[in-house]
């Protein structure tokens, strides 16, 4: 079939992308820049390059489906799409200095790899066919799992690439399985027709059934929720840091847009079924990510365990949403979960930015001890690694208090106050740990052996210091992208 020029316009971003990549590898084989100037440079060209198109997209009102229904171009897109873009070139700066040190540059694959993943991500973003979702999540996972491997000499890294491979490829079987019995029952495999066909009531129940819980089991993997978070302590702590700040951050958000367009869109006539679903594996993942962090001393794995509980929230987000005749549910609910993912990719950026930052060549910041009397050393750093703290917490006036007020606000108008009691008293569990790291950083004394801080180029801390007043002025500031978010919620489902 002939594709219109319409079809490869909507699809600009992805195209320039590829298109880029390819570029970037093939100048980079040819290259021998030990830093890797060239690939760095343009790869962030790249990322201004998909901010201006997204952006052009935007002025010109370009909202659509294209490639016969196999891509989607709406609000909620844009505003997952951009805030990939924001994340990976924060990630591309904060890590610069990190893998200059450590020599993992030689090879250039860093920066393609993640390319890559972003391109996979806006595949996942923008999916309404399951075929477009799945090989979006593909491209994505496997240049996640070069990624986690990237350091061949490192032990620990290999470990935990192993891990991570043999665990999401069992997830992506979890998911393929899920959608081939929705497809079994439903005759499709287009969201909207799978969602025309649930409505219309001709799907056998059993098949449609089994293929809803392999789907939850997948989602809730590449979420990192419980029973299936298995991977995130172990795959954050072993990955390089600068790795694990990829994938803490874009990733998140390319899985809550296919959570989303699978749950909230295709499958919300069997809301009443997977809703108690979400809401066990959100109070699981509560429970489990804040008790278990408690008891860590890598700050890596505590800021994994840590994840998983904030995973819980955005779960609790999408479970309280209430099902109604027409697709998308309830929009203030799911867009508190899109509200709720933004900020906590914001902060995450911040968080391991500041890890990566602190580490220095042969020494590695990964445990809280590493912190002691950091605010002797450098204020300006402890300034910031307290307010994300404060925020992860969720204190106000900070943004991490208003993301888990709105996720408050939707559990008390879908009826479940328990579960909104639950979620408090695990919140205030939680603020024991991130209280801990301000009182090393504050009150303990540096050991005698430690290291001055190493100096930031300014590109990299002024960027860190935007990145901070981000977090503290959308918690002042938070009703436009509030209402941003649920916008898009409401004009992509309905």
């Amino acid at each position: 079939m002939m594709q219109s020029p319409f079809d490869f316009a909507l699809a600009a971003p992805e195209i320039f992308l590829l298109v880029m990549g390819m570029v970037i590898l093939v100048l980079d084989a040819l290259s021998s820049d030990p830093r890797r100037t060239l690939a760095y440079g343009l790869s962030l060209f790249t990322l201004v390059g998909l901010m201006l198109l997204s952006g052009l997209q935007i002025v010109n009102g370009m909202i659509g489906a294209s490639f016969s229904g196999l891509f989607v171009v709406d609000q909620l897109s844009y505003v997952l799409k951009i805030a990939s873009y924001i994340a990976v070139f924060a990630t591309l700066v904060y890590s610069r200095e990190y893998l200059q040190s450590r020599d993992m540059l030689r090879g250039g694959e860093f920066y393609v790899l993640v390319l890559f993943a972003l391109l996979g991500q806006l595949i996942m973003i923008s999916g309404s066919n399951f075929l477009s979702i799945y090989l979006g999540l593909e491209l994505m996972s496997l240049a996640l799992y070069a990624l986690v491997a990237l350091r061949r000499d490192h032990v620990v890294s290999t470990e935990a690439a192993m891990k991570y491979f043999v665990l999401g490829a069992l997830a992506s079987g979890f998911m393929l399985y899920g959608m081939s019995m929705i497809y079994g029952a439903t005759g499709s495999i287009d969201i909207s027709d799978i969602g025309d066909a649930i409505f219309s009531g001709q799907p056998k129940e059993y098949p449609l059934m089994f293929g809803l819980v392999f789907l939850v089991a997948g989602l809730a993997f590449k979420l990192g929720a419980v029973p299936f978070h298995m991977w995130v302590p172990d795959v954050y702590q072993g990955s390089p840091t600068a790795v694990t700040l990829v994938l803490a951050a874009a990733p998140k958000l390319a899985a809550l847009a296919i959570a989303l367009r699978i749950l909230a869109d295709a499958l919300i006539a069997l809301q009443p079924s997977w809703q108690p679903m979400l809401i066990i594996l959100g109070m699981l993942s509560l429970a489990v990510g804040n008790l278990t962090a408690i008891m860590q001393s890598n700050f890596k794995r505590m800021l994994a365990y840590s994840t998983i509980s904030h995973m819980g929230f955005v779960l609790l987000g999408v479970a309280s949403g209430t099902s109604n005749e027409s697709a998308g549910g309830d929009a203030y609910a799911y867009g508190s979960a899109v509200f709720y993912m933004l900020t906590y990719v914001l902060t995450t950026l911040v968080t391991f930015g500041m890890t990566l930052l602190l580490s220095k060549e042969g020494m590695d910041c990964e445990e809280i001890s590493d912190l002691k009397g950091l605010n002797r050393r450098s204020p300006w750093m402890a300034g910031v690694l307290l307010l994300t703290m404060f925020s992860l917490a969720g204190l106000p006036p900070l943004v991490g208090f208003t993301a888990k007020l709105l996720i408050l606000q939707a559990l008390l108008q879908s009826d479940h106050l328990w579960i909104a009691v639950y979620a408090v008293m695990f919140s205030l569990i939680g603020a024991f740990y991130y209280l801990r790291v301000l009182k090393v950083m504050y009150f303990d004394e540096p050991d005698m052996n430690a290291a001055a801080v190493p100096k930031t180029a300014w590109p990299t801390s002024t960027l860190m210091v935007i990145n901070s007043l981000a977090v503290l002025g959308l918690g002042l500031l938070p009703s436009d992208l509030i209402n941003l978010c649920v916008r898009a919620v409401q004009t992509a489902f309905t």
